[in-house]
């Protein structure tokens, strides 16, 4: 039964790192995973980020997460310590970047076989003395009511610096620290002993945590050079602090609104700065990015067919996922798609994807041929009332959430339906993404193109035009029995039809052509 044995095959790390299990339900003789690589990342607000987050922001990274350090019911985070995707706003319940955002995504990038962790605090307008524990309590005392409440957002008592502590206590029982990302100082200006409070804020924290600067590097960040704040005071803590490194801010802009605060665009950079920096300091090479690939070395030809299981070979960096899978273990055990963890299946028909979860997606690179309105079926199946999914090209939903139908009998996953919709599609290749809407459903493929065309195992039969007595030559588009696209031929009658057609099909067979200039569609044998 799907139902009982969903929940097969979850291993604690794995677990982790998707960001499913809290950390009240952590086992004893759970050991840390190694390659899950957790930062702290604190400072005021240029680390928690001013700027509104973009559409390429908030494309969620498998393999970047965070700790929620504040309880954000709106976007799903609702226990302080417990992993979640690392998606816009880190710091707070916004919908703001900061550093942190595209220092992870780049982290992620370039180390394929990690996932990155980062543990945020960040409070807006505050000293340095706020990290110290030994002032943070008498600075705060005199401090204004607006910097006071910012503060106990993550603690009670103001005490920040217990929080990064208490949450990197229980993040070291999944996964490693490797290190601190820092920004902050537009509020110290004048103060001479911020680089020893800077180097005791993050000696406190190592120590608390048991561990060691010598393996823990420290990347801070330069001020915002075009605007109040900048010194050179930044580049030279590595003069003072061991395993530091430094981030610069040459070139970057700022907001336009402010003195202090960077924008959107210097946000991103920031980041993946912070990120070539601290990839030096643990001896990571930098990975470059690519684009997913189609599975079978072509973009699948619309209209035609598309075999679920077919799904793009995933390419490395932010945005080029191909598929997005709840868990590791390939439940279907077919082999096909190995290492992926998408579950296929072998059956009667050929290989199917199944067990899919609410969430999950796949995608397909494609190749439109002419802009238009498309008839679309998927063949589904599934036992349950509520399975469902959803269509949509280049991130643009091009129809509604399909209910997948419940098949008779118990469990039943072997009868398969065909539900349908009408898309409008533009020409030129594309990524096609089914997203599941409904959990439990299986799907063998998808066609594209008009009803009347594309015929794949249920063929309407055989319709006879006269075109003995065509009244003059009419077009017709050409298509195989998989309803793929083969080109255009002019002919006045069937015998010419027949004849033009023969230098597109390559092999003997049944092939359609669709007038053009009618609705007459006819299937001619070569």
């Amino acid at each position: 039964m799907r139902f009982l044995n969903k929940f097969s095959g979850f291993v604690p790390a794995a677990c982790f790192a998707a960001g499913l299990l809290s950390f009240g339900a952590i086992q004893a003789n759970a050991a840390p995973d190694p390659n899950f690589h957790i930062y702290i990342a604190y400072g005021q607000s240029n680390m928690g980020g001013t700027a509104d987050a973009q559409s390429a922001d908030k494309v969620e990274n498998s393999r970047f997460k965070i700790f929620a350090t504040q309880k954000c019911s709106g976007k799903g985070r609702n226990t302080l310590g417990e992993v979640y995707p690392a998606v816009p706003s880190l710091f707070n319940c916004g919908n703001t970047i900061s550093i942190a955002d595209w220092f992870g995504r780049t982290m992620a990038d370039s180390m394929p076989d990690v996932t990155i962790g980062i543990i945020p605090v960040a409070v807006g307008g505050a000293s340095i003395k706020l990290f110290d524990q030994d002032q943070y309590a008498s600075y705060l005392s005199t401090a204004e009511d607006w910097l006071k409440n910012y503060a106990k957002e993550y603690a009670s008592d103001g005490n920040v610096t217990k929080t990064i502590i208490d949450i990197a206590k229980k993040a070291q029982q999944v996964g490693v620290i490797k290190g601190f990302i820092f920004h902050q100082g537009e509020t110290d200006g004048g103060y001479p002993d911020w680089p020893k409070i800077v180097k005791k804020t993050r000696d406190d924290i190592l120590k608390a945590l048991d561990m060691s600067s010598d393996t823990v590097p420290f990347v801070a960040g330069e001020l915002l050079r075009s605007g109040c704040c900048y010194s050179d005071r930044v580049s030279k803590l590595p003069n003072t602090m061991d395993n530091t490194y430094y981030a610069s801010s040459e070139g970057l802009g700022g907001n336009g609104v402010d003195r202090y605060h960077f924008g959107h665009d210097a946000y991103v950079t920031f980041g993946k700065r912070y990120a070539e920096q601290m990839l030096k300091a643990i001896n990571r090479a930098p990975v470059v990015p690519e684009p997913q690939k189609p599975f079978k070395g072509k973009a699948f030809e619309i209209p035609g067919k598309i075999e679920a299981e077919d799904f793009d070979i995933p390419g490395v960096g932010s945005g080029n996922d191909s598929y997005k899978e709840n868990d590791s273990e390939d439940h279907g055990g077919s082999n096909y798609r190995e290492g992926t963890g998408v579950d296929i299946y072998k059956k009667a028909t050929g290989y199917i994807v199944g067990y899919n979860q609410e969430g999950e997606w796949l995608e397909y690179t494609v190749n439109v041929k002419e802009t238009g309105e498309y008839s679309f079926y998927a063949s589904v199946a599934s036992a349950n009332e509520t399975s469902g999914f959803q269509m949509s090209l280049d991130g643009k939903n091009i129809t509604d959430v399909i209910s997948v139908p419940k098949n008779d009998g118990e469990d039943n996953y072997d009868d398969y339906s065909k539900v349908r919709s009408t898309v409008n599609l533009p020409a030129g290749e594309h990524i096609l993404r089914f997203t599941v809407t409904g959990s439990w459903m299986d799907v063998d493929y998808f066609v594209f193109g008009e009803d009347e065309v594309v015929c794949v195992d249920e063929c309407t039969a055989f319709v006879k035009p006269a075109l003995s007595h065509a009244a003059g030559t009419e077009s017709y588009r050409i298509f195989d029995m998989n309803g793929n696209y083969l080109g255009k031929v002019r002919a006045s009658g069937l015998q010419e039809l027949r004849a033009s057609a023969k230098a597109l099909v390559k092999t003997g067979g049944t092939f359609i052509a669709k007038s053009r200039a009618g609705s007459t569609t006819i299937r001619v044998m070569k």
